[in-house]
C-alpha cells in the first residue's frame, strides 16, 4: 500500500522505503511541452519509467513499462554490488520540412531508475527479459538456512 498520495504523480512508491533511490520532483508535470520543439521538458513523461518491485520467497522481481522500446535500447546493470540500474533511450522521430505536426504527446529521451538491493540478493544471477513493452528483471534471493534441529531421545 502506498504512503504517497496520488497528487504526487500517482507513483506507487513509498517515501520511507530505504531501498528506493527515487527522488520526488515537485515540479514534475508542471511544465508541459507545446506543439513544437520543447527541449526543456522533451523527456517529461518518459524520464521516470514506471517500475513495480515485488518480493517473492525466491526472488525480487522488477517490472518496468518501456513501451515502444526494443531490448537493444534498454540496459540492466548492477553497480557497486547492490545497485540495480535500469536505463534506456527512446529516439525522437525525424521531422520532415513538409510535415505539419498537430500534436506531440509521445515523449523521447533517456530514462534511468536505480534501486538499492537488499543483502539477500544474488546479484551474480540476475536475469532480464522483455515482452510486449514490459521489462522483467528477476534477482534471486539467497536461501535462508534453516537451523538444524536434532531430536534427543529421553531415557527413563
Amino acid at each position: 500500500m502506498s504512503l504517497v498520495p496520488s497528487f504526487f504523480g500517482g507513483r506507487r512508491t513509498n517515501v520511507f522505503d530505504p531501498f528506493s533511490l527515487d527522488v520526488w520532483d515537485p515540479f514534475e508535470g508542471f511544465l508541459t511541452p507545446g506543439l513544437t520543439n520543447a527541449p526543456a521538458k522533451d523527456v517529461a513523461a518518459f524520464t521516470n519509467a514506471k517500475v513495480d518491485w515485488r518480493e517473492t520467497p525466491e526472488a525480487h522481481v522488477f517490472k518496468a513499462d518501456v513501451p515502444g522500446l526494443k531490448k537493444e535500447e534498454v540496459k540492466v546493470e548492477v553497480e557497486d554490488g547492490n545497485i540495480l540500474q535500469i536505463s534506456g533511450e527512446r529516439s525522437s522521430e525525424n521531422e520532415e520540412k513538409s510535415d505539419t505536426w498537430h500534436r506531440v504527446e509521445r515523449s523521447s529521451g533517456k530514462f534511468m531508475r536505480r534501486f538499492r538491493l537488499p543483502d539477500n540478493a544474488k546479484v551474480e544471477e540476475v536475469k532480464a527479459s522483455m515482452e510486449n513493452g514490459v521489462l522483467s528483471v528477476t534477482v534471486p534471493k539467497v536461501q535462508e538456512s534453516k537451523p538444524e534441529v536434532k531430536s534427543i531421545d529421553i531415557s527413563g
